[in-house]
């Protein structure tokens, strides 16, 4: 629901970055040909091409062919962890994810942006049939759309998140690529009302076959067994877990310019 350039959002974000690294070089990604066009592709482009087209876009970027570092916001988070599983070359340094839902999403309670319509025919569609194969392919939510209650469901049909999360079988190059960043950082915004549940933002889940309770990544099977290369991370001290006070994606200059600018320089 967002843009690239949108002077509110991450057009703001870009101008604080530079303002306060001097000399440093930002690109925004935009995907598509306008703004209008990648606010829509947030919502309808199949997130395995958006990954496509970045990793395109970065290694055609003579400023980054010696690394670069990587901040995602909400979903822009987990996709731009694909790119660092997917796409090893020019070589990520770090990823700062903001709100990201590695472990995805079960319930849509507060849509992005302002077109409430759009928003009302997402639900409808995740509704009929999150993994049906035509919502998968076309709706960028279905594709990390996590439901505890039909784990093999999502296993199967899941043709982002189950993907990149390792869940239908053990891609080492995802691991090796993944494994090669300094410092993956994930910030939990503490009071959000938007991720369900919020603690997919520091990669935990509800508990197989219900969804009320949740645990933390390190009880997750996917730590446990190690499936993506986290849990080494996090014995090399290559895990950081943030917490912010506020709602999704709400928070202050100060904290951003204190918390999350350190990792960029």
């Amino acid at each position: 629901g967002d843009s690239c350039c949108n002077p509110r959002s991450m057009g703001y974000i870009k101008k604080i970055v530079e303002n306060k690294i001097p000399g440093i070089y930002v690109l925004s990604l935009k995907i598509g040909n306008n703004l209008i066009e990648d606010m829509e592709n947030s919502f309808f482009m199949n997130a395995n091409d958006q990954v496509r087209d970045v990793c395109g876009q970065l290694a055609n970027d003579p400023h980054l062919k010696g690394g670069y570092n990587a901040m995602g916001f909400s979903q822009g988070g987990q996709f731009l962890r694909a790119v660092a599983q997917r796409c090893p070359s020019p070589p990520m340094l770090n990823l700062i994810s903001i709100g990201g839902q590695h472990q995805g999403v079960y319930g849509f309670p507060r849509c992005p942006g302002e077109s409430s319509h759009i928003c009302d025919w997402i639900r409808k569609m995740l509704d009929l049939g999150a993994y049906t194969q035509a919502v998968q392919e076309h709706l960028v939510q279905a594709e990390y759309w996590h439901d505890p209650l039909k784990e093999e469901d999502y296993r199967k049909n899941s043709i982002f998140l189950a993907d990149i999360n390792q869940e239908r079988g053990i891609n080492e190059t995802y691991k090796k690529n993944l494994m090669a960043l300094k410092k993956f950082v994930m910030v939990k915004f503490l009071n959000d009302t938007m991720v369900d549940p919020p603690i997919s933002e520091w990669f935990g889940f509800y508990k197989s076959g219900q969804a009320k309770e949740t645990i933390p990544l390190r009880e997750t099977s996917l730590y446990t067994e190690d499936r993506l290369g986290l849990q080494e991370m996090d014995k090399a001290g290559k895990l950081v877990f943030l917490g912010v006070k506020g709602d999704h994606l709400q928070f202050s200059e100060e904290w951003f310019d204190t918390t999350v600018l350190p990792f960029l320089q």
